[in-house]
């Protein structure tokens, strides 16, 4: 761990976290879809581009890593993901994300997704694990060209490492999609403190896990939503789906027990979304 990343795990109220910003660019060449640009300053990292699909080989498969043991005190991190026309990419993390204790200024994780014309970007990242006093910011942006196919999943889960119960601090969650006029076509935003969420009374009932699947294409081309709620409600969770505004796509959240049961809910999901998106059968990502 590096000194920075040491002392924004503490609760020094003049801490000012890590800054940094990663970007990655996909495009079309040659018949196959190559990582053109990255940029992955600490504590980002990723492994070389593999090719897991042997019915479709242009599909580039790429892991997302964390070289410094999650997120800490006061972090604002920034991840810009861009699939130019054509381009077709699958990017995912090794593991679930730790955010540890904040302050009063959030953690913040941001991420931009950009899809060209006629381009399909799976961006399925493990959840992220809520550690008690987190104090975390999510906010996601998604720009879609006509003909563009997106799949997207976040989610959260609260886990006290000492085996105990102590809640998380606070968590904030936002999502924005537009067209590239810039006219939106979803807004939402989410706030719930530790102790609302864990409490007896929460409004997740006796759910500890919250994830979302986000489908961006014409609403024809893309599962049924009673398909979807099936699939999660198999392995656990408890699922609703439903188009979203102004023909965007589909969303669907599920709400599961703890982290290791929404996993499997959000891995269900994105199977049958990755079959119906990309026409292939989605490799086995071992992690």
């Amino acid at each position: 761990m590096s000194s920075l990343a040491a002392r924004a795990s503490g609760d020094s109220p003049d801490v000012v976290g890590r800054r940094a910003e990663a970007r990655l660019v996909f495009a079309r060449g040659g018949g196959a879809t190559v990582l053109t640009r990255q940029h992955v300053p600490y504590p980002f990292h990723v492994t070389r581009v593999f090719r897991l699909h042997p019915e479709a080989p242009d599909l580039a498969s790429l892991y997302l890593q964390s070289a410094s043991g999650g997120l800490y005190r006061s972090d604002h991190l920034t991840l810009a993901i861009e699939a130019r026309p054509g381009a077709r990419a699958f990017v995912t993390t090794q593991a679930g994300t730790v955010v540890h204790r904040g302050g009063p200024l959030p953690t913040r994780q941001d991420t931009r997704v950009r899809v060209g014309a006629d381009a399909f970007l799976a961006y399925t990242p493990d959840p992220l694990i809520l550690f008690p006093g987190a104090n975390l910011s999510v906010a996601t942006e998604v720009e879609a060209e006509p003909g563009a196919l997106a799949l997207l999943t976040e989610g959260v889960a609260c886990h006290d490492p000492s085996g105990g119960s102590l809640p998380f601090d606070r968590l904030s969650m936002s999502l924005r999609i537009a067209d590239p006029s810039g006219r939106v076509l979803v807004r939402e935003r989410s706030e719930i403190d530790g102790p609302a969420f864990s409490d007896s009374a929460s409004p997740l009932g006796g759910h500890r896990a919250y994830g979302t699947l986000i489908l961006l294409g014409p609403v024809d081309l893309l599962p049924a939503p009673r398909v979807l709620q099936a699939e999660a409600d198999a392995v656990g969770c408890l699922a609703g789906a439903s188009p979203l505004p102004n023909g965007a796509g589909l969303g669907a959240r599920l709400l599961a027990p703890d982290g290791g049961r929404l996993s499997a809910g959000l891995d269900a999901l994105v199977r049958l979304a990755f079959r119906t998106l990309s026409g292939c059968e989605p490799a086995r990502r071992r992690k």
